[in-house]
């Protein structure tokens, strides 16, 4: 299925979840925000929110410093 990850296009497996998508990407699930389609998707449920043809993304990997 497509889905655009942060403005770029991406070829995910059938029945992938947005937790799948950010473990492909490389990142953990627990230091990042989704926003899916527009709206802010909540951490508890990236395992269970299945992608769609066409969703969009934004995937921010949270940083600490000071």
């Amino acid at each position: 299925m497509n889905v655009v990850a942060n403005g770029k296009p991406l070829v995910a497996a059938p029945a992938s979840t947005v937790r799948d998508l950010i473990v492909a990407y490389g990142l953990d699930p627990r230091f990042v925000v989704v926003e899916l389609n527009g709206q802010a998707l909540e951490r508890k449920r990236y395992p269970e929110v299945a992608l769609h043809d066409g969703d969009r993304l934004e995937l921010v990997r949270a940083v600490a410093g000071g």
